[in-house]
């Protein structure tokens, strides 16, 4: 097994929370990335990447990009990356995380040519093997007339394949292409052009000294350093998630005070439950994720925007309050199975089912 150095690999983190986007800066430091470059949300972005065309650099080897963002989210980013001529590398591998890992979600970012998907809550160990699999396991490139992306069908040895795929795949069916510069749609809808490059990843973070088929790894005493990253800024959550919390109550006071526009608020309010679910397990406290995710469930599209429906919101976000305030770690053990109860029974008495 080779050992990496990510010392020559460039990466640019797409994060809207200047808490996580710092979180993951300081998580791929560890890891001695060469280059970190930031970026608040897909537009900013994509003023950096164009800037970066216009300068005839290649732009970063890796995007690391969250998916809920505004204005311009991760899927629209991708979709940019993928489509446009003004991106300096439309090939660059692209990493996308987010707390709303729902299938649909994942399904979209798949079909937009994503290159690993990663869910929140998530931990060293998740963000470093979706790495590895870039670098070990890069997947040709496909373009048709609907589609421009990484190949979507699994390479079987891939350490996140699930067996052996069930599509054939004939090169006879398809022209082989070698070069990167080839990627306008083909004419016939029938056509199919597999991109097999060379693997700039694997060359990078061997100094060119590894072959092909040598796999490689970082050194252990680095996964343990970034565990220790991860676990210092767990410190750093419940001020962070007291200031959501906070915002949350506001919501919910202004909801009540205006029955007839409460819209935008169910939206917000669904918006900060995505965040709060995606990071309390990450930083030790799972229920926080729990409570969060039934929050997110009940005022996505379409959810009422009755008084009782503000009142169970604010039941959620009494509960994740007392995870905070009592120091609720892990599971919670009975304890916490006693605030999951209690919320289900605030749910029920608000809602008048008993």
């Amino acid at each position: 097994m080779s050992t990496y150095n990510f010392s020559r690999i460039s990466i640019l983190i797409v994060e809207d929370n200047v808490y996580i986007r710092n979180t993951f800066e300081n998580l791929l430091r560890t890891f001695q990335f060469g280059k970190i470059e930031k970026a608040n949300n897909g537009e900013e972005a994509i003023k950096y990447l164009k800037m970066m065309k216009q300068a005839n650099n290649p732009g970063p080897d890796l995007i690391f990009s969250d998916l809920a963002m505004a204005p311009i989210n991760g899927l629209m980013l991708l979709r940019w990356v993928r489509a446009s001529k003004d991106c300096p590398n439309r090939m660059v591998p692209f990493l996308m995380i987010s707390g709303a890992a729902d299938r649909n979600y994942v399904n979209s970012a798949r079909d937009l040519g994503v290159s690993e998907f990663i869910a929140k809550p998530f931990s060293v160990t998740s963000v470093y093997e979706r790495f590895l699999q870039i670098i070990d396991y890069p997947r040709q490139f496909v373009t048709t007339q609907n589609y421009f992306g990484p190949d979507r069908r699994r390479i079987q040895n891939s350490t996140n394949s699930s067996g052996p795929e069930r599509r054939e795949n004939s090169d006879d069916d398809a022209i082989i292409v070698y070069s990167s510069d080839k990627k306008v749609k083909p004419k016939k809808p029938s056509d199919v052009w597999y991109f097999r490059l060379q693997n700039s990843l694997r060359e990078k973070a061997t100094a060119g000294l590894g072959g092909d088929e040598i796999k490689g790894e970082l050194p252990m005493d680095l996964i343990e350093q970034a565990e220790e990253e991860l676990e210092r800024a767990s410190f750093d959550f419940t001020i962070w998630a007291l200031d959501y919390l906070a915002k949350l109550s506001d919501l919910c006071t202004e909801a009540l005070m205006k029955p007839g526009s409460r819209s935008g608020h169910f939206d917000d309010i669904h918006d900060l439950a995505l965040e709060l679910r995606g990071q309390g397990g990450t930083f030790g406290y799972p229920l926080i994720s729990t409570f969060g995710k039934m929050l997110y469930d009940i005022t996505g599209k379409g959810c009422r925007e009755d008084d009782k429906s503000v009142e169970i919101a604010k039941s959620h976000i009494d509960a994740m309050r007392a995870v905070i305030r009592e120091k609720i770690a892990g599971d919670g053990g009975e304890i916490g199975r006693e605030l999951l109860k209690g919320l289900k029974m605030s749910i029920e008495k608000v809602d008048g089912i008993v």
